[in-house]
């Protein structure tokens, strides 16, 4: 059995050689280049557009504005071109098409816009008096306000997080080409299936005359979940012109036309009796929105699930500005997770109660919202294996009791959970005559493995080496299947490909036994060993190759199958150790350990990744990252890789994952939960709270920067 150890990825090989081609990769005959012209205010309207100057550069074809583009709707976003309204700062105003990229740039440098601009609001701060409550966002449980009178102790804060932008290494890119009313888009997708529904409703033709492919993808964070509409755009623009047409978005573009993590504010009340036992809990955010969308994240599910508590109250508040539209980003609970459990750390001291016992003291098997039991938790596994493995007994409680040289040491921890999703899925496994065997499902892999997974899947379900199995994915041609983002694809699709192959077995299982020319004839079909490529007797003693079973059967046996989960929580524990140099503010994170529960784990090597992954936008998240608007003219003011600040490999120290691999008894995939995000929701908090235990300095505006510890 592979599923379980640690499979090197099978995709690694053609990344490394150049082999995997992405979106931007792709180069069509005749094909023209489309770049965007960005609006230089955040409020107002488009007065005039002056093509003149763009139009005469050798090789331009066409220049589109609001006054030519081709009329889009979008089931998802608002679409530029289609009016003079400007929304936010870096909205298109403009499209140049040239014969190549350097023209069409050019091209683009020349087109001068005239504007009637308004006064922008950028930030929180800005619009409180705008704050609204969007309908289906409070949760009230119990008796909140008599929760709080009945406390002993009571902790209230505010806590914030300023917008964050995705990065993905690989930049947004898009290739369209029609043959009649038939279009073939390749694209940075982490959805080929929404996409091919979104590119058909605002074509006004069939699904089934869309195909979407995007088998690569540098990375998404959810970024890439939806079809932007640039891509519709250009998709347009090929249309209208009769030629194929590629547009891949600059860095700096990134931060603009697709999404980011919102701002945030959280006020966070918590009640609890002298033992700790929690008596109330009060979540109030603040969610900047965008003019075009109501984009409410569903962020507060920590607060409603997590803890026990016979009194809660979740009120999830929005503010429209003058920004671009939000989506969800690495780990959509993140920020309020990060107030939560900042919020339960301060309680601790107030208490004196160690965190992690207070945690423990607030466990529960069931969500104290809904009543509804969980399949499997392990939580309480994760605190005991995760404190036993960081040393946790040995922490000297008071702040700043810690030093080495000059040094400040803190440690700090908080829990981790996410949900994930669940959607019906469907996958093809064919064993072809030879015996290597072709799986085929419209899921993507955005980095995190699934190629590897699916792989051992199927050769576990048949009993066949991993190099006889080939995977394929992330093409509408193939039978349709999720998302891949909210942590689901694996809890999604798995079930599917793992039934589609057990499908297969059973099919070529019987065909050796019926048959009088093979060993096993005559022998009970539900006794039959498969390993290493062969069919062999309960005995051993009879075999025979798949090989030779298939190529005397002289055609592919196949099948198709679906499968639906059920959406699910993985939770964890995380402990970090943070160093602080008083002279200069300068905090180092120094050692890291995370314990999990995620049902049965896939790939080790894999599931570990997405640990060190998480951790390291952990980091980011609590001590660098933030997208800098300027409050004048709401405009980014570090839309590049050199001032938006993320975790590199000199900020992130050793980490250990620790895995409690209990399978769920109630996961149709295998017994996996889906866990890619679960592992940064804790971060910035432990590394918050153990800046607090380093330093005596509470920080509960991220990111936690020099400028505010000194």
């Amino acid at each position: 059995m592979t599923v379980g150890q640690a499979v090197e990825r099978v995709d690694g090989h053609a990344k490394v050689t150049g082999g995997a081609r992405y979106a931007a990769d792709r180069t069509l005959p005749g094909m023209l280049y489309c770049y965007l012209v960005m609006g230089t205010i955040a409020r107002g309207r488009v007065t005039a557009v002056d093509t003149t100057a763009a139009r005469a550069v050798p090789g331009v074809v066409e220049v589109f504005t609001h006054e030519n583009a081709p009329r889009l709707t979008s089931d998802q976003h608002f679409v530029p071109l289609q009016g003079t309204q400007i929304h936010y700062n870096g909205q298109v105003v403009a499209i140049t098409v040239a014969t190549t990229l350097e023209q069409a740039q050019e091209a683009a440098e020349l087109v001068r816009v005239t504007y009637a601009a308004e006064t922008p609001k950028a930030v929180i701060a800005d619009a409180l008096a705008e704050v609204y409550l969007p309908a289906n966002q409070e949760v009230i449980v119990g008796d909140p306000a008599a929760g709080l009178a009945a406390a002993e102790v009571t902790v209230k804060q505010t806590y914030s997080s300023p917008p964050h932008h995705h990065n993905p290494i690989e930049p947004h890119g898009t290739v369209a080409q029609w043959d009649g009313d038939r279009l073939t888009v390749h694209e940075t997708s982490q959805g080929v299936v929404n996409a091919q529904r979104t590119f058909a409703t605002a074509f006004g033709i069939p699904q089934t005359n869309v195909r979407v492919l995007a088998p690569y993808l540098g990375g998404g964070f959810g970024g890439k979940s939806p079809v932007w509409p640039h891509s519709l755009l250009n998709a347009a623009i090929a249309r209208q012109l009769g030629r194929p047409a590629k547009m891949v978005l600059a860095r700096s573009q990134m931060y603009s036309i697709v999404s980011h993590r919102a701002e945030f504010s959280q006020e966070v009340t918590l009640g609890a009796k002298r033992d700790g036992t929690l008596t109330a809990l009060v979540h109030v955010s603040t969610q900047q929105l965008s003019r075009t969308s109501e984009n409410m994240y569903s962020h507060s599910i920590s607060s409603r699930m997590l803890y026990a508590c016979p009194n809660i109250h979740t009120r999830q508040q929005g503010v429209r500005l003058d920004v671009a539209t939000s989506r969800f980003m690495r780990s959509p609970q993140m920020a309020s997770h990060f107030g939560l459990e900042t919020a339960l750390d301060e309680l601790s001291y107030q208490l004196g109660i160690d965190p992690v016992e207070l945690r423990r003291r607030n466990y529960t098997d069931a969500n104290p919202v809904t009543g509804e039991r969980f399949s499997s938790k392990f939580l309480l596994d994760c605190y005991k294996l995760g404190a036993d493995a960081f040393g946790w007994s040995r922490r000297n409680p008071k702040p700043g009791s810690t030093r080495d040289g000059r040094e400040f040491v803190g440690w700090g921890m908080a829990t981790e959970a996410h949900d994930h999703n669940a959607n019906l899925s469907s996958a093809m496994v064919r064993m072809a005559a030879d015996g290597t065997v072709l799986t085929q499902t419209a899921t993507q892999d955005i980095g995190t493995g699934t190629y590897t997974v699916f792989t051992q899947v199927v050769a576990d379900a048949l009993g066949v080496p991993l190099n006889q199995v080939k995977v394929e994915l992330a093409d509408t041609n193939f039978p349709p299947a999720a998302l891949s983002a909210g942590s689901g694809t694996i809890a999604s699709v798995t079930g599917a490909v793992n039934a589609a192959a057990l499908a297969v077995r059973t099919a070529v299982v019987q065909l050796a036994v019926s048959n009088p020319a093979s060993p096993l004839h005559g022998l009970p079909a539900d006794q039959i060993i498969t390993q290493h490529g062969y069919l062999f007797s309960p005995d051993r003693s009879r075999r025979e190759s798949y090989r030779a079973v298939m190529a005397r059967h002289g055609a592919p046996v196949e099948n198709t199958s679906s499968m639906t989960n059920t959406r699910g929580y993985s939770t964890g524990a995380v402990f970090v150790e943070v160093r602080v140099d008083p002279r200069y503010g300068r905090v180092r994170v120094t050692r890291g350990v995370g314990a999990y529960d995620a049902g049965r784990v896939m790939n080790r090597q894999t599931a570990r990744s997405q640990v060190i992954g998480g951790f390291t936008w952990g980091i980011g998240n609590a001590l660098m990252e933030h997208t800098v608007l300027d409050r004048r003219t709401a405009r980014v003011l570090n839309p590049n890789l050199s001032t938006y600040l993320i975790a590199v490999n000199a900020d992130v120290p050793d980490i250990q994952a620790i895995f409690v691999d209990k399978p769920d008894p109630v996961s149709t995939a295998l017994g996996a939960r889906g866990f890619g995000e679960t592992p940064i929701t804790g971060v910035p908090a432990a590394i918050g709270n153990a800046i607090y235990h380093a330093t005596g300095r509470r920080i509960r505006d991220l990111p936690i920067t020099q400028d505010k510890l000194m």
